[in-house]
């Protein structure tokens, strides 16, 4: 089998993120989304995979390079324009060829990994097996009607009457009946072939597509809230690890946290589960729980919780606890008075910000 990765969102909901910063890039517990991806694909056992990108292209293959640091060998398939998830699929025929593979959104989070849906989809004789998760608000989904035999008897993209809460949660396996399924439909109201459309295709033509109900957590980390409930998922599934050349003086740590490579912490608390990133320094601060620090960052004076603080990034003198928030790269935060008031931000790249 290959794998088939599609990460070529802009990422709008997540502005001012990713004005700057492909969405797939931002991470979670101080690893980028699409990193995990590419490892969840890989820990089930397949090692070619192909990444569709888009105007983010360049930044992403500059991050994640050829794939040897992950084990595995990338192919970058470029997409012109945002036509739909079909489209990525049909554009990628030159790479897949006629091997079974599985499709993957670079933008989602998944408890347990794939391996077990990977090796029952290879060991079966179906056309294709898709994932599916209840959910409170399905009209903002493809949608899965199935019949009480458990078979898909239809597929609806974003509904406005979903005939089941069971929504389409991004992971895809297909044989080659594919093929014929994307260059058979008609591109949608909105303009995109759908992949709900290419399966409908494959069920109508008699074709056998299996659904899967997945028990565990899934996010799609496409708002500030989805990535910090994915980020406090993932952090409690962490085995907690200390870097032996962190240093740690004269503060608290409790068995939940992870401290990575050169890390400093200070006359400082630290509540897990949370990670503190390569040659960060945190001095005079508290971090609280489902907080997830990236590298190079500094804060001093300052009291953090269930929030993610990206790359070189520098708080110092809050003086009120920051919480639920998302800080980008190279921002600064400082703070020139002393009035109670707490914060919420999202916050971009290279941003400046001062509390008065």
């Amino acid at each position: 089998m290959k794998g088939l990765i599609l990460s070529g969102g802009k990422g709008t909901r997540l502005y001012p993120l990713t004005y700057t910063n492909a969405k797939q890039l931002i991470p979670v517990a101080n690893k980028p989304v699409l990193v995990r991806v590419i490892e969840s694909i890989r820990d089930a056992g397949v090692d070619e995979i192909g990444i569709v990108i888009g105007q983010t292209g360049p930044q992403i293959q500059e991050v994640i390079g050829d794939g040897s640091k992950y084990g595995v060998k990338l192919t970058y398939i470029p997409q012109e324009s945002p036509d739909g998830l079909a489209h990525a699929v049909k554009i990628s025929k030159p790479f897949l060829g006629e091997d079974r593979f599985v499709m993957f959104l670079g933008d989602n989070v998944i408890q347990g990994g794939i391996g077990q849906l990977i090796s029952d989809f290879a060991h079966s004789d179906w056309n294709s097996q898709i994932v599916l998760k209840e959910v409170e608000n399905p009209r903002s989904y493809g949608v899965a009607k199935l019949r009480g035999d458990g078979s898909i008897e239809q597929l609806i993209e974003k509904p406005k009457d979903p005939p089941s809460n069971l929504a389409l949660v991004g992971i895809y396996m297909f044989d080659p009946n594919i093929w014929q399924a994307v260059s058979s439909i008609k591109p949608s109201a909105r303009g995109e072939l759908e992949i709900t459309d290419a399966i409908q295709w494959l069920i109508d033509a008699g074709k056998q597509v299996y659904p899967h109900v997945h028990k565990g957590w899934w996010i799609d980390t496409g708002k500030p809230t989805d990535m910090l409930e994915a980020n406090s998922l993932v952090l409690e599934e962490l085995i907690p690890n200390i870097a032996p050349d962190a240093i740690i003086e004269n503060s608290q740590i409790d068995r939940r946290v992870t401290v990575e490579h050169g890390a400093k912490i200070i006359n400082s608390v630290v509540r897990g589960p949370t990670i503190i990133g390569e040659d960060t320094v945190i001095e005079n601060s508290y971090i609280g729980p489902f907080t997830s620090i990236y590298h190079h960052v500094t804060v001093q004076n300052c009291e953090i919780e269930r929030s993610i603080i990206l790359e070189h990034s520098s708080l110092s003198d809050l003086g009120v606890r920051m919480q639920d928030s998302l800080v980008g790269r190279h921002a600064t935060v400082h703070r020139n008075d002393e009035k109670p008031r707490a914060l919420k931000m999202n916050i971009g790249d290279h941003s400046n910000l001062w509390v008065v």
